[in-house]
């Protein structure tokens, strides 16, 4: 196997310590939708690790409720908003090198200042999205 980008094959972390390259990425719903198909018998245990660039902040919010959700900021800035249970945000700073975790069911998004990068482990079954 020849080397690959991150940010343009995702990796699916399987069942078995499974691990497979994904088809290219392209920013729509058809595609998670056809990566949960590949990868429906894993259910809850599977990851999806992406990387991705923001050049403005995230246009909605996301909820996974399969599983937590690691954010590692590669470089740039990134304000992680989290909705806790009650309705109160909280914000967390992410500067290259820290990371934050979604928890199961925590809807969250981002506000991006300039040219960011992140790394994303999703367990991405599931994900739900409303408009922000």
């Amino acid at each position: 196997m020849s080397a690959r980008r991150l940010n343009t094959y995702p990796i699916h972390l399987g069942r078995g310590g499974a691990a497979s390259a994904e088809p290219v990425f392209v920013p729509a719903p058809d595609w998670y939708a056809d990566y949960d198909a590949r990868h429906a018998p894993d259910g809850p245990e599977g990851r999806l690790v992406s990387e991705h660039r923001f050049t403005e902040s995230w246009s909605s919010w996301e909820c996974h409720p399969s599983g937590a959700e690691i954010v590692y900021c590669l470089s740039g800035r990134l304000a992680l908003h989290q909705e806790q249970a009650g309705g109160e945000i909280m914000t967390t700073i992410l500067l290259p090198g820290d990371y934050a975790i979604n928890q199961p069911g925590v809807w969250h998004t981002a506000d991006v200042e300039g040219d960011a990068r992140a790394m994303f482990i999703t367990a991405g079954a599931g994900t739900l999205h409303r408009p922000r």
